[in-house]
């Protein structure tokens, strides 16, 4: 998943450069834990405080890209006893066998993790066998509510009958609307609306999921993956499909030009597609204790609440929610209802024929043809 509206700095460069140097230097001791995760990911004090606790010494490295932590496991060696990928990314690599199975007792937090979540994350890891979720996120609706309001008349957006019936995206032409440019994360908002399954590998489902999508297609500005966040925060367009943490940025960015133009987020009530950035042990790591120690830490709700009140995502621990800020659970953009939630899809890793026809039919959407 792109880097979920994460500022990615380029001081991490260099940390990595040292840091992935110092990772193949280090010999296995138990009293050191390699640790990798997205920058910008964690609490100030959280390595600290388990450090103190453990007597284990840390070394934190980040990464801004699955495709750069993907690289590292898929070589081999990479150093690392725990690592943070996303979901989608975590299927293929199981399936690589660059992961260790979980040892559920050696967990005995795992009972604080939300059900939900974790029902929604084994489409890419059955039974949960190989990781838990960490922080995750939605792909839902972002929009300008003055706007929206003078084109359609109404203060919010809650359905995806806004954009996916051709009447009502067409009076929204004028001001602005893009999805993201991802056959993998938009055809199924099309499936889920039909009522079919989002990780489907039928060819007449994704032909019906394409059909909608021309139907809608001469109202749809543009399709981009990023373009949107500051396309939203200066007003150039009033509705795009994309990312929670991209849309919260632009949110941010908007206020911070002197709060001029309003962004609002929504999860459409029919559901919408999830991301999950995960934690696994790989299973070349060399202080496996060590990774059973962090992960139980990370599993305490006092923990979790403190790196979300710093990240302002949401975490996969049911039990930390009473101690997030009140600001952070309040917002549904953040932290959805339980109803909403329970209607979340992971996106699914699916088999490579799939993928091309999703493409194939792609390619056919963004042209108009």
């Amino acid at each position: 998943m792109k880097a979920l509206g994460k500022k990615l700095a380029g001081k991490t460069l260099l940390a990595l450069s040292v840091a992935g140097m110092m990772a193949g230097a280090v010999h296995a001791d138990d009293k050191v834990l390699h640790v990798y995760n997205w920058s910008d990911y964690i609490a100030p004090d959280t390595i600290a405080n388990f450090e103190k606790e453990s007597g284990i010494k840390v070394v934190y490295d980040v990464f801004d890209s699955n495709e750069t932590l993907e690289a590292k496991l898929l070589a081999g060696k990479s150093g690392y006893d725990v690592v943070v990928p996303s979901n989608n990314f975590l299927a293929k690599q199981i399936k690589a066998g660059v992961y260790q199975e979980l040892d559920q007792s050696k967990l005995p937090n795992w009972k604080n993790l939300n059900q939900d979540l974790l029902k929604a994350v084994s489409v890419s890891d059955p039974g949960n066998k190989h990781a838990f979720p960490y922080m995750w996120g939605s792909i839902g609706i972002g929009y300008n509510p003055e706007k929206v309001k003078a084109a359609l008349g109404v203060d919010t957006i809650d359905s995806w009958d806004v954009l996916l019936k051709p009447e009502n995206i067409a009076k929204l032409k004028g001001c602005g609307v893009s999805f993201l440019d991802s056959p993998t994360e938009m055809l199924p908002v099309a499936l889920h609306y039909l009522g079919l399954p989002t990780d489907t590998q039928k060819k007449e489902d994704i032909k019906k999921a394409e059909d909608l999508f021309l139907k809608i297609r001469p109202s749809i500005t543009y399709f981009h993956s990023s373009k949107y966040i500051s396309d939203l925060a200066n007003g150039n367009i009033c509705v795009a499909v994309g990312y929670s943490g991209d849309v919260q940025q632009a949110k941010s960015r908007a206020a911070e030009a002197g709060d001029k133009v309003k962004v609002s987020y929504a999860i459409p009530k029919e559901g919408a597609g999830s991301f999950f950035d995960m934690v696994a042990i790989p299973k070349d790591a060399e202080n496996v204790e060590g990774a059973y120690k962090f992960m139980t830490f990370l599993q305490k709700p006092e923990v979790m609440a403190g790196i979300t009140n710093a990240v302002r995502f949401p975490n996969g621990n049911a039990a930390a929610t009473a101690l997030v800020a009140k600001d952070i659970t309040s917002d549904p953009g953040i932290y959805p209802p339980a109803d909403v939630q329970a209607k979340l899809y992971a996106i699914a890793d699916l088999p490579a024929a799939t993928q091309r026809e999703m493409t194939r039919s792609w390619t056919k959407i963004k042209s108009g043809k």
